[in-house]
């Protein structure tokens, strides 16, 4: 998936300036490495982006190339996202035998995921599913319905169109079923702060209105105080001048959910998003945020 990606930029960069070569460096980072363990233990988000971020920050690489939704709330010191390209589509999927759909799905069904956002969803739209935990990448998943018969998995659209897989897909989850992470489908390209050279090069690729839902996702989640390592999710959408958040915050078996939202002016997004998680906390989200850390040890 980091490939095809940073393959997408590479082949936007060679058609814009045609004399100009670029090069894609593979980093392997901690994530992709413990491909067995569930992220929640190997510390979330960071863990796709650190040592990329390292070769960034060290002048070793130009410009990195990340799934918005595995940026940390904050970056680096000394590093910033110069440009955030148009959006893929931004929902979650279904992949399951015999194409059934989720709500034809038997009591006991086994659906994997990787993500306790959305098993907490799936848990409260259908409890007696059995999820199962699932990493690897999206090859490896797609496998594991067969080897780890399992029912069917739930992973994220924009994966599976950019490796052409659009066709395996058995359903898209609305986002009213299934709000997804900040910057799910989304790219953004991070360079260093005073490299004012690639900064303009890659000006072009800047998608704006992707750009004010990104933004107003991540300072929702900022403002939360946590990623994948917290069942919660936050969607924008630009309509015209206005933006429409959805936020969510949930307890791990799904039974308790708290969901708020919110519209406004498209240019206040970063305030909207931490206006939206405050709504949350206020509404017993702090609650379960201090259960979920307890039952962890921190």
């Amino acid at each position: 998936m980091a490939l095809a990606q940073a393959g997408f930029v590479k082949k936007a960069l060679a058609g814009r300036y045609p004399g100009v070569e670029s090069e894609i460096v593979p980093i392997r980072t901690r994530g992709d490495k413990l491909q067995d363990v569930a992220l929640v233990k190997i510390g979330g988000k960071g863990v796709f982006v650190k040592e990329i971020e390292e070769s960034l920050a060290a002048g070793e690489i130009d410009m990195a190339v990340h799934s918005m939704k595995d940026m940390p709330s904050e970056l680096p010191e000394g590093l910033v996202i110069g440009a955030v390209p148009r959006r893929e589509d931004p929902r979650d999927v279904l992949v399951s035998r015999g194409r059934k759909k989720l709500e034809e799905l038997p009591k006991g069904a086994r659906i994997g995921t990787g993500s306790m956002r959305r098993s907490m969803q799936l848990l409260h739209l259908l409890p007696d599913l059995d999820v199962v935990p699932l990493r690897g990448n999206l090859d490896t998943r797609l496998r594991k319905i067969e080897t780890e018969d399992l029912d069917g998995i739930v992973v994220a659209a924009a994966g599976m169109r950019r490796l052409g897989l659009a066709g395996e897909i058995t359903q898209y989850i609305s986002v009213e079923w299934m709000i997804p992470p900040a910057g799910q489908g989304a790219l953004g390209i991070e360079i260093r702060v005073d490299d004012e050279k690639t900064r303009d090069r890659i000006a072009f690729l800047h998608h704006e209105d992707t750009a004010a839902e990104v933004f107003a996702e991540r300072a929702f989640l900022a403002r939360m105080g946590g990623g994948c390592q917290v069942p919660m999710a936050v969607h924008a959408r630009k309509q015209g001048d206005r933006l429409v958040l959805l936020g969510l915050l949930g307890s791990v078996d799904g039974r308790v959910v708290i969901t708020e939202s919110d519209r406004g002016d498209y240019r206040q997004g970063p305030e909207m998003g931490r206006d939206l998680a405050e709504k949350i906390l206020s509404r017993g989200g702090q609650g379960i945020l201090d259960m979920f850390y307890r039952g962890r040890g921190t």
